[in-house]
């Protein structure tokens, strides 16, 4: 049987109200013989709604103090996270937890490190809400976006009525279901060209399936799909929480730090730690560079552009 033979399992998002629709993208593909399944295509959204939310993913006003945005954190102009160990809270401290990319979030189960969200939609909720990230609960953004005629006029147009919180979640959230990052050589890879990947790229993926990694970062999004305890064997980054959910590999080169706390700097003591903690084993210096090289080839593209990470010393 051909490796990356594709096949069609669902016939598009009609499952999503009741898979969610990080499975229900996820279950769009099945690729035969490889625990990795390639990024389906973003989900069609009306683009009047999209232009909506791409305004308000930009939007300070959406903030308790109107400073920041939610692309304040996850800038998309790089790779949907930040350079930061923590991010700024609203109250001018570090959040608690290293900042995940937004990119490819609709696929996971869950969402968060803690995995306390089932949905996208009680996620944008819980983020909107929480003082320590944006904080302006209560009615608080309504009220603001309300008294803008042209944004009362674009929602008016999406929803047929006036802003309300249900609209502003809906809104957010089906535009950051869009930011999906096709192009990853390893779906080329999986897709059949066999020329897309090195020979070390190929002996890093057979390292990383071999080692065990993939037990835990597999599916569509390279991970994102369990909780799992860290420091199984030694320990790894704080202790708290005990249970993190998986995080995704795609686009893994370009988003350090790494771990829940930052703690790891580069992509290779990430791999050597993940080594030691989760499996007790000492990687190899060549069993290293070749699982970097693969995971390498899982940066895709947005808006047809690399994913990348932000420039070093920037701090937004």
């Amino acid at each position: 049987m051909r490796r990356g033979l594709l096949v069609r399992t669902c016939a598009g998002l009609a499952g999503a109200a009741t898979l969610g629709i990080g499975a229900a993208l996820a279950a769009q593909w099945v690729v035969q013989d490889e625990p990795i399944t390639p990024l389906p295509p973003a989900p069609a959204i009306a683009p009047a709604k999209l232009a909506l939310g791409a305004l308000l993913f930009r939007d300070p006003r959406l903030s308790q103090r109107q400073t920041v945005s939610c692309n304040s954190c996850h800038d998309l102009g790089t790779n949907g996270a930040s350079n930061r160990n923590f991010d700024v809270a609203q109250n001018g401290g570090a959040l608690r937890m290293n900042t995940l990319t937004v990119f490819n979030a609709a696929l996971n189960y869950r969402f968060n490190w803690r995995g306390r969200r089932e949905t996208f939609e009680r996620f944008t909720a819980q983020v909107l809400d929480d003082p320590a990230l944006m904080g302006a609960a209560n009615g608080v953004a309504v009220a603001r976006l309300r008294r803008d005629p042209a944004m009362v006029a674009r929602f008016r147009a999406v929803y047929g009525r006036h802003i309300d919180e249900a609209a502003l979640v809906d809104a957010l959230a089906a535009y950051q279901r869009s930011l999906v990052t096709p192009g990853a050589r390893f779906d080329r890879w999986l897709a059949g060209d066999d020329r897309a990947l090195s020979a070390q790229e190929r002996r890093g993926y057979a390292r990383f399936k071999a080692l065990g990694c993939v037990s835990c970062h597999q599916g569509v999004n390279v991970g994102g799909n369990l909780m799992q305890r860290h420091g199984v064997f030694h320990p790894i980054g704080s202790a708290d929480p005990v249970l993190v959910r998986v995080p995704s590999l795609r686009n893994v080169a370009a988003t350090a730090p790494y771990f829940h706390d930052g703690s790891a700097p580069t992509l290779r003591h990430a791999v050597r730690a993940m080594g030691r903690a989760q499996l007790d084993l000492a990687l190899s210096p060549q069993d290293v560079d070749d699982i970097v090289a693969f995971l390498g080839t899982l940066t895709g593209t947005y808006q047809g552009r690399p994913i990348r990470p932000p420039a070093p010393g920037s701090r937004r």
